[in-house]
Order: structure tokens, then C-alpha cells, then sequence
């Protein structure tokens, strides 16, 4: 009998074995393949001094008693008006494209961007279990920067999570909304009538947090942002800014706080408490654009195509070979479309 024990706990034990080493195979030898010289840019990025990233003027203003952290971006010569930067879920202000910062600013318009609660040198809220916030309460930190730099009118870009954000601003701020960019979102996330996100990001997401989360270091966070990029950019085929990520990620580490781990937890838990806003977003009667790729792995572009159907003279423009993401190569025709929505407003 005893023999029989062991001969099965021996059998357990190796077939547990076989599983671990299977695991580890999957986790570490498969997923995103980074881009050749991925290692070589990455290393002259680390071992160079970091390009200075917040160019304009920063502050903090107390938000519904939360220390929220933004940036005000001015145009060299005539102002022609105010854009607000909403960005995703668990990312900080850092992560809008240079380029994309340097064409809207270079086209005449003050740009504003701030981190979220949870992210960046915002608050990091340690009691957000307990006492949940909303894209509402995203929303009102945002309306209270406006506050304190006096800005009375703004144009809304919102991409991801942020258009739900930017979404809400509009709908609760008609007043001070000129104009609204939504940007591969939807207008009710948990819509059953609409696709769900692959099942297969989760996974992915899951094994790049292991692969390079167990051992952190700067290089394995660049990495992670990258894999993560690759993930969102789904069978969508364009280059990566290896450089342009590998210093964002380096001077959120060397210079602001780092990455908060329970800011995806937080901000999916907004999200959850943010209802259909269908309905209130019939009534908008300000220039909307709404910008989808065609290769979205994460929210299906049948979200954008709702909200198109559900927001009366809306624009659209769908852009192919671009997945959850803003394609280097594609910020130009992006920036461009922004720019002429916002000055059919103008127009008017």
C-alpha cells in the first residue's frame, strides 16, 4: 500500500513537473517578438542622458481632495483655442506621442494634458477598494484644471477609457465643450450587443506580466511596454517607436513615480461603474469625431460604429492596418482629422 502511495505521489510529482516546465515554455518562448534591435536601442536609451518630456508649463490642483498633476502645452504664436487630452485606462499623461503633442501644438492650439488618479504624479489613491471613483469623478479632476488656467471653451480628445472621460465632460459641460474627438471607444463598454474584447489579451497580458515583471528592472519594464503595444496592435502590421516608448518608460522611472500596479484595477473598476450614456449623448450638438481602427483587438469597432449611429451628424473615419493604438506612422492623418474637426467648429 505504501508503495502504491508513493508510486502515485511520484507520478503526481513528475506529471506537476512536466505542467511547471510546459508553463514556463508558454510563458517565456512564446508571445509578441520584439522588433530585432529592440536590445540595442534600448541599451543607448538607458546608458544616454533622457530628453526632457514635460515641456510646458506643469502643476497640481486639488481635485475632490486628490493632487492631480497636468500640463499645459502653449503654441508659439496666436492661440487658436484649448485641447484636452484624455488618455487610456492605467496610463499616465506621459503616454501621448510626442509627435501627436508636437503637431496639435504646432497647428496653433494650447494642449493640456494631465495623469489620472492612479497614475503619473497624481495621487496614487491607497483606499480606492473601499471608496471606488467613477469616470465622472476622472472627469472633474479635469474640470477643475480648466479651472485654475481660466480656460472657459475646449475641444475633447479622448482615446480608449479617456473617451469615456471626455464623453462625460462633454455631456456634463456643454457650456465649455466646443468640439469632441473620440478615439477607438464606445459609448457603453459592456453593450451585449456588441463583440467583446479577444479572450486572448488577457492571456497575453498575463504572460508578459511574468516574463518580465518577476525580475524588474528598467529594461524589462521598456520591454513590457512594448510587448503590451504588440498586443494591442493586434494582426495590424507597423514599426513600433522602440526609442520614443524606451524613453517615455525610462523617465517615468528615473524622474516621476514609476508605475502604479493597482491602476488597472482602479480604473477597470471606474469603468464598471459607468453606465450606457447613449441617451445623454443624443442630445450633443457640437462637432463629434469618431476615429476606430479596423484592426481593434481590444474594443471592437462596432463600439465606435454605435456610437456613430447614436450621435446625430457625427464624422467617422476608420483607419486600416491600425489596431488599439496610435500608429506612428498614422499621427499625421490622425492629428489631421482632429484639426479639421475642430475647425468646422470654427467654421460655424
Amino acid at each position: 500500500m505504501k508503495k502504491l502511495l508513493f508510486r502515485l505521489l511520484k507520478i503526481c510529482g513528475i506529471a506537476l513537473l512536466i505542467l511547471l516546465i510546459g508553463l514556463i515554455v508558454v510563458i517565456f518562448f512564446t508571445g509578441p517578438k520584439l522588433p530585432a534591435n529592440t536590445d540595442t536601442i534600448i541599451e543607448n536609451v538607458i546608458n544616454t542622458e533622457l530628453p526632457e518630456l514635460v515641456k510646458g508649463k506643469s502643476g497640481y490642483v486639488i481635485s475632490d481632495g486628490h493632487k492631480i498633476w497636468y500640463e499645459s502645452i502653449s503654441p508659439k504664436e496666436t492661440n487658436k483655442g484649448t485641447i484636452l487630452l484624455f488618455m487610456g485606462m492605467a496610463t499616465d499623461a506621459l503616454m501621448w506621442p510626442q509627435a501627436f503633442i508636437d503637431e496639435l501644438v504646432g497647428s496653433g492650439y494650447q494642449v493640456i494634458r494631465y495623469d489620472y488618479r492612479g497614475t503619473g504624479q497624481s495621487d496614487w489613491v491607497k483606499d480606492w477598494r473601499n471608496k471606488p471613483y467613477s469616470i465622472a469623478d476622472l472627469s472633474k479632476d479635469a474640470e477643475s484644471i480648466l479651472d485654475t488656467l481660466n480656460v472657459s471653451k475646449v475641444h475633447l480628445v479622448g482615446l480608449s477609457m479617456g473617451g469615456m472621460v471626455a464623453q462625460e465632460f462633454a455631456i456634463d459641460n456643454a457650456d465649455k465643450t466646443l468640439t469632441l474627438t473620440s478615439i477607438m471607444s464606445s459609448g457603453n463598454i459592456v453593450d451585449k450587443e456588441l463583440p467583446e474584447a479577444s479572450k486572448s489579451i488577457v492571456f497575453d497580458f498575463t504572460k508578459i506580466g511574468i516574463k518580465y515583471g518577476i525580475f524588474q528592472s528598467e529594461k524589462n519594464t521598456i520591454k513590457m511596454m512594448l510587448s503590451a503595444q504588440m498586443i494591442l496592435r493586434g494582426d495590424a502590421q507597423y514599426d513600433l517607436d522602440v526609442k520614443g516608448t524606451a524613453e517615455r518608460v525610462l523617465y517615468n522611472l528615473r524622474k516621476r513615480k514609476g508605475y502604479n500596479q493597482d491602476a488597472s484595477k482602479q480604473h477597470d473598476q471606474a469603468v464598471k461603474l459607468w453606465d450606457s450614456r447613449y441617451d445623454e449623448l443624443k442630445d450633443l450638438k457640437i462637432p463629434v469625431l469618431i476615429i476606430h481602427g479596423l484592426n481593434d483587438p481590444l474594443v471592437s469597432i462596432e463600439h465606435s460604429k454605435k456610437l456613430a449611429s447614436v450621435i446625430q451628424n457625427s464624422k467617422t473615419k476608420w483607419f486600416n492596418n491600425m489596431g488599439h493604438d496610435l500608429p506612428p506612422n498614422l499621427i499625421d492623418s490622425i492629428t489631421r482629422e482632429i484639426i479639421l474637426n475642430i475647425e468646422m467648429k470654427a467654421d460655424k
